[in-house]
């Protein structure tokens, strides 16, 4: 159990390795702290922190640095998100402010407000699935048998594919069945939509198209990409700033993987749902040795969920160094995920 004092030690070497990159030492440590001690009280600190793995000497100067252990101590515990200043607050502020026609446009355009304002790489993930409707289903004759067929959700997305109709289907017989689809499901959730296809719709579409597989095949289809995560990434040409990687495999690899919608699902968690890395502040951060994959273990990853009531769960994130300021990017975070929750819970309102 660490004491007050070592505890606003660590602190303080976190902070000025943070904005300098350099090791710390004493010296540098005795002016800043809110009590007056002597480089040698603070030496025999920082050998304490040493000895609990928290700091660590490098090779090529007499400071010290934080460790792994270290960063994670001072997120677990020591942590205070710092205001958001009032430029960054009126910035978020302004453009959240502009009209935006697709609920997954102002999903897009928070990620690039992110990036932007904190030099990283943001990637953002609109309301669940399980809040999004079905807004309609159009079948659009292009010539020589072929269709295209578009679904438009109420988030404003519009999933489209074209596909060629066998010789035995009429166009009169498409109309009828896009018009069973929309009379039978529009204003329904997309899940729902998906479970009724199969369980109510098959016989009422069969009083049409006599074989009806490769048109249920279709719809499956547009219905699965709608409902399918869609990722945001923005700022993915800052990772030259930070990655520490000469080798360009390992940069290719790197960007293949934040590129990945299965990689990304799994770099924020989606697949399960404890809270592990989590801290008071309701934000979750994965430091670079608690990921699986090597290629992130000089990275840190911050994520928070955003509440946007009836509408759904989001998530912003955050990849950027282990030696990122975490107090300014929490704080910056806790306010950007309320300020894009009220945005989005107003557009859906308005275009419900």
């Amino acid at each position: 159990m660490l004491t007050k004092r070592e505890m606003l030690v660590l602190k303080e070497i976190i902070r000025h390795y943070n904005e300098t990159g350099q090791p710390v030492g004493s010296k540098t440590i005795m002016g800043t702290l809110p009590m007056k001690v002597s480089s040698a009280t603070i030496r025999n600190d920082m050998a304490t922190l040493e000895s609990a793995g928290l700091i660590e000497k490098t090779h090529s100067s007499s400071g010290r640095v934080p460790s792994d252990a270290g960063y994670r101590y001072y997120l677990d515990h020591l942590l205070q998100p710092t205001m958001v200043d009032s430029d960054d607050l009126n910035m978020i502020q302004t453009i959240f402010r502009q009209k935006f026609y697709q609920g997954d446009e102002l999903v897009a355009q928070s990620a690039k407000i992110l990036s932007e304002l904190t030099h990283y790489t943001a990637i953002t993930l609109g309301p669940e699935v399980g809040s999004m409707r079905l807004e309609g289903f159009q079948l659009m004759p292009l010539g020589n048998r072929r269709v295209l067929a578009l679904l438009i959700t109420t988030s404003g997305q519009v999933v489209n594919k074209t596909f060629v109709i066998p010789d035995t289907v009429t166009g009169e017989q498409l109309e009828a069945v896009m018009r069973v689809i929309n009379d039978q499901l529009v204003g329904k959730p997309i899940a729902q939509v998906m479970d009724q296809l199969d369980s109510h719709l098959v016989p009422l579409i069969s009083r049409y198209i006599h074989s009806p597989d490769f048109f249920m095949d279709l719809v499956h289809s547009i219905l699965s990409e709608a409902s399918a995560d869609r990722f945001h990434i923005s700022g993915k040409m800052n990772i030259l700033d930070y990655a520490h990687m000469n080798d360009v495999d390992q940069l290719k690899s790197l960007y293949h993987l934040i590129d990945t919608d299965d990689s990304l699902a799994n770099l924020l968690g989606l697949d399960n749902h404890d809270d592990e890395g989590s801290n008071a502040h309701g934000v979750t951060v994965r430091l670079g040795h608690e990921f699986p994959n090597q290629l992130l273990a000089h990275m840190s990853l911050i994520r928070a969920t955003y509440h946007a009531g009836e509408y759904g769960d989001g998530i912003i994130a955050i990849l950027g160094p282990s030696s990122m300021p975490y107090s300014k990017v929490i704080g910056l975070m806790d306010l950007f995920r309320d300020e894009l929750a009220r945005r989005i819970a107003d557009y859906y309102r308005d275009h419900g």
